[in-house]
């Protein structure tokens, strides 16, 4: 998981659904109370391109193999370069130039989009 948010926030998403990679903004702290600052690097599109690329090679997969969600400007340069980039409730600028959009239905559509059937899934 990759995130221009917050870890304080896609920690415990990245635990829930199983991510093996957390990599988020850090929101700084002086030791009870947040500062209004984040942690350098600040994670942006830049970041976002590099993992996917990062994560493709050290897992021996080629970009075409690859998928990637997003909703925002920052993630257009890795949704671009992944074999299947969705941008998921997209911001218009972001609607306009990623032709694959789940606007109206919830996550489940990326499991349709990967090639998963209703049948596979267990409730």
């Amino acid at each position: 998981m990759v995130s221009g948010g917050f870890t304080f926030f896609t920690a415990r998403v990245a635990e829930k659904l199983g991510f093996d990679i957390n990599r988020a903004n850090i929101l700084l702290d002086n030791g009870s109370t947040l500062t209004g600052e984040v942690a350098e690097p600040i994670l942006d599109r830049d970041a976002k391109l590099a993992t996917l690329n990062e994560l493709a090679e050290k897992r021996g997969v080629k970009l075409s193999a690859t998928a990637a969600v997003g909703d925002g400007a920052n993630d257009l340069a890795m949704l671009a370069a992944a074999g299947l980039g969705i941008a998921y409730h997209p911001k218009p600028i972001v609607a306009e130039q990623i032709s694959n959009c789940i606007e109206h239905t919830d996550l489940t559509s990326l499991l349709f989009a990967q090639g998963y059937k209703a049948s596979d899934f267990k409730s």
